[in-house]
């Protein structure tokens, strides 16, 4: 059986990769961000400041800023955040960041996706832009599992709002699935979403007039909390 050969350009080889899918690889960013630094001019191919759509071939040199971009092991981590950390490098105010709940070795992952100070659960982190990129674009809809404690009982009407209507929010329409966890008081939910925008869940329920006070996330996409203690973390393979 005949193997096709590699049809390239003459300029390309079966070996080489796009200049952004290299830097979304080793420099933890997304494509879109890498294709930012190549426009801005930050990024430097064997000692040539880059165009968009140039490949990496072996032995080439890229650098960004003066620092060399070397191809690097993949990371991934799964953490179970407690409530008051925030996923940022950099502390705001007394709070601690989620890199106080990790050794020094992973401080160079970024967080794929957040969760605010006050809510707690699965986050993942990587220095793969690519799985990040896959892990929290809307146009992949993955799927998020979150517990939620409301301030007062949910009142019918307004379920239905959320879940089956949606509420419109000034960046545009949520819609939640509900699904109840208490029996009588109606105040512990579990709701799904695939979307991800910042602090939506809190904000939807508060346009109907409640204020959500536990909010913790045990499923993002294919990656469950399951046993993981809260504080602690272990490493993933990406899927």
């Amino acid at each position: 059986m005949l193997r096709r050969a590699c049809r390239m350009p003459h300029s390309e080889t079966c070996n080489s990769v796009r200049l952004n899918k290299y830097l979304a690889t080793n420099f933890g960013v997304s494509r879109r961000e890498a294709d930012q630094l190549i426009s801005d001019g930050q990024v430097l191919l064997n000692g040539k400041v880059a165009k968009i759509g140039r490949r990496v071939e072996p032995g080439d040199q890229v650098s960004i800023a003066g620092e060399k971009v070397s191809v690097r092991k993949k990371q991934y981590l799964m953490l179970n955040k407690p409530c008051g950390y925030v996923c940022s490098r950099r502390k705001q105010g007394v709070s601690p960041t989620i890199y106080a709940l990790l050794p020094e070795k992973y401080h160079s992952l970024k967080s794929v996706g957040r969760l605010d100070k006050d809510s707690s659960g699965l986050i993942l982190l990587s220095n793969d832009g690519d799985f990040a990129f896959r892990m929290t674009h809307p146009k992949f809809q993955k799927i998020k599992v979150y517990d939620v404690v409301l301030d007062k009982s949910l009142a019918p009407i307004h379920q239905q709002m959320i879940a089956d209507l949606g509420i419109q929010l000034p960046d545009g329409k949520s819609q939640l699935g509900l699904l109840q966890q208490d029996r009588l008081e109606r105040k512990a939910w579990e709701v799904t979403m695939s979307e991800g925008r910042n602090r939506q869940i809190r904000r939807t329920f508060e346009a109907v007039g409640y204020r959500v006070v536990g909010l913790h996330r045990r499923i993002f996409g294919p990656y469950k909390l399951g046993k993981l203690a809260e504080g602690e973390f272990c490493e993933i393979e990406p899927q």
